[in-house]
């Protein structure tokens, strides 16, 4: 059994590839794959070659960790069943190659247990899911909800939108560049350069950017945390006597659990949560090389998926 995939042969080397798959045992499931999205964040870092040093690491490898398709075929021990739709949070099923994180391919061996079943009517957005998950991860994590976030991306907007499905106030968003600093929904995008607020009670920053921790540090409260929800390729590093003097609490909300996903369907299915408008390009999976370029270098691009509908014959 083969699928097509994604792979990056070293960094800024992509091809779509005819790989062979790893074959099924019975606690597995062959999934489908309709659709997967481009993170500009880790994936970024693989393409570029920045990823530091991370479990599975290594060329060439199958990204792609935001994908959902229906299961074809349900391993007896799988726990799924043939013809169900569900979100495949990555897969390493090909051999040689690395799936790191796998899920950028158009037909995918997974274990029944990785799987997350989904509504039927969710389609494309259903790539969006691993960032809203995460999102619910590092709010869910803080005593209090976040009242700043750092960043007006994809995961930014999906943060302020989770704040708000749980009951908290509309956070203040910081976005630096002007074309992305529309889109808020129920709450407000300003640059930071225009924020007097000195009393944050939690900050939650997904920029990225390691060099702003002694200016958010500035922005808190006596008590306060920082949520590093990002992904820093750069060592994290700040002055002690600021943070000191706040008594500052930092924590980094990691990769997403599978509460945190249930959390998040249970949200989008109320109609507490929504994820319209983040899908901004869309791509056949054919030409994904040029889709990655798109989704890295157009400051317009907020989230680009890949149409694999149709790629396995």
């Amino acid at each position: 059994m083969t699928a097509r995939a994604v792979v990056l042969q070293e960094p800024r080397q992509l091809a779509l590839r005819e790989l062979a798959l790893t074959p099924p045992t019975v606690a597995d499931c062959v999934v489908d794959i309709a659709y997967s999205g481009i993170s500009t964040g880790t994936e970024r870092l693989l393409w570029d070659g920045r990823m530091p040093p991370f479990p599975g690491m290594g060329y060439p490898l199958v990204p792609g960790y935001e994908s959902v398709g229906v299961v074809v075929d349900a391993g007896a021990e799988s726990g799924r069943r043939s013809g169900e739709p569900v979100f495949v949070p990555g897969a390493r099923c090909y051999g040689e190659v690395h799936g790191l994180f796998g899920g950028a391919a158009s037909r995918v061996v997974v274990p029944g247990a990785r799987l997350l079943p989904v509504p039927d009517g969710l389609g494309e957005q259903g790539v969006l899911l691993a960032l809203a998950a995460t999102a619910q991860h590092a709010v869910a994590g803080s005593a209090r909800m976040p009242e700043l976030i750092v960043g007006h991306g994809v995961l930014g907007r999906l943060l302020a939108r989770v704040v708000v499905a749980n009951g908290g106030e509309p956070p203040l968003v910081w976005e630096t560049n002007p074309t992305r600093a529309d889109g808020a929904m129920g709450y407000s995008v300003i640059d930071p350069a225009r924020d007097q607020r000195r009393d944050y009670n939690t900050i939650v920053d997904v920029s990225g950017d390691a060099t702003l921790l002694d200016s958010l540090i500035g922005r808190l409260a006596r008590g306060g945390e920082i949520v590093l929800a990002g992904f820093y390729e750069a060592p994290i590093s700040f002055d002690f006597p600021p943070a000191f003097m706040r008594e500052l609490h930092l924590r980094v909300a990691a990769e997403f659990k599978e509460p945190d996903l249930v959390a998040v369907l249970d949200a989008l299915a109320t109609g507490r949560l929504s994820c319209d408008g983040l899908i901004t390009h869309r791509s056949p999976a054919a030409d994904a090389a040029m889709a990655y370029e798109t989704a890295f270098n157009d400051p317009a691009c907020l989230k680009m998926i890949l149409d694999w509908r149709g790629a396995n014959g």
